[in-house]
């Protein structure tokens, strides 16, 4: 195995384009895994760990530019009022030490549908920039995930940074897992509420070949929420659209039996997380409303 150390982006490229084959290695936590278990064993590995732009991020008018190395740990840390329902994310992250290395880049590479991060990017849309020497484009994060491990990266690209949507609402995020800490998901469920277009999204993992959104029950709570007036006039939610959220939520999951849990235990705990986190987010939605009320 051949170790290839970039000193710039350009040098990274460069390599990538020489080595299509070359796995990128920033803060290993996934790919030292697969090689230490003898899962895997590529012909060359990319250090991009002397690049380091890839571990700064810009926060713009409508939209965070996260370098693909930035450590969960810094978006804990630093972005959590720009991307709450990734803050959350990075928090259920194995254990400190990994938060201190791992990104979001590893996990978008990784394509594992059980990626922490896959939900909360899904829920609050956003493009993965990628790179080579042929030059740049925009991924959207709907188009990303192409099957089991598998993304839309060319073999001689790699990832930059993700550019994530600033929340314009609540988000949350929820993950159910076999202890509480250095733990995979048995899966996971993200939630964003968008009143900018009054809409919501939502991400699923660890339920289906791929992370994934619930559509019909994004469709059906938009719906709902339009028709009741629920933007505007912030009443609760209501119990029979919550379950039918929770519902279609589950229908949405195409999950596997494991060691980690059974496809129908699977889909079971997304609806419940789905109704759970709608609740969650819906109370902070009418409590900002209500601030703003008594502000005025």
């Amino acid at each position: 195995m051949d170790f290839l150390r970039p000193a710039s982006w350009e040098e990274a490229l460069a390599a990538k384009a020489e080595h299509p084959t070359a796995v990128p290695i920033a803060g290993g936590t996934d790919v030292m895994v697969e090689i230490n278990f003898d899962h895997r064993r590529p012909e060359y590995l990319l250090d991009l760990n002397r690049i380091g732009e890839l571990s700064e991020w810009e926060v713009g008018q409508e939209n965070v530019r996260l370098g693909a190395s930035v450590p969960y740990s810094s978006i804990m840390e630093h972005l959590r009022a720009e991307l709450p329902g990734l803050a959350l994310a990075s928090h259920t992250v194995a254990s400190p030490q990994i938060r201190n290395r791992g990104g979001v880049g590893g996990n978008l590479g990784t394509a594992s549908p059980a990626g922490d991060a896959h939900p909360a990017l899904l829920a609050a849309d956003c493009e993965v920039e990628a790179e080579s020497v042929r030059g740049k484009r925009l991924i959207p994060i709907d188009a990303f995930y192409t099957g089991v491990k598998r993304n839309a990266l060319e073999p001689d690209e790699l990832i930059r940074a993700v550019h994530i949507k600033k929340a314009d609402g609540p988000q949350q995020y929820c993950k159910v897992g076999t202890r509480n800490a250095m733990v995979i998901a048995v899966c996971a469920f993200g939630i964003a509420l968008h009143p900018e277009t009054r809409t919501v999204r939502t991400g699923i993992g660890s339920a289906a070949p791929t992370p994934i959104r619930a559509r019909e029950a994004e469709e059906f709570l938009n719906a709902a929420l339009e028709e009741g007036g629920f933007w505007e006039n912030g009443k609760i939610i209501t119990p029979s659209i919550a379950q039918q959220f929770a519902t279609l939520a589950s229908g949405a999951c195409n999950p596997i039996d494991d060691v980690r849990g059974t496809a129908k235990y699977r889909r079971h705990a997304v609806g419940i997380m789905a109704r759970r986190t709608l609740g969650w987010t819906w109370e902070q939605y009418r409590g900002a409303g209500r601030a703003l009320e008594g502000a005025a």
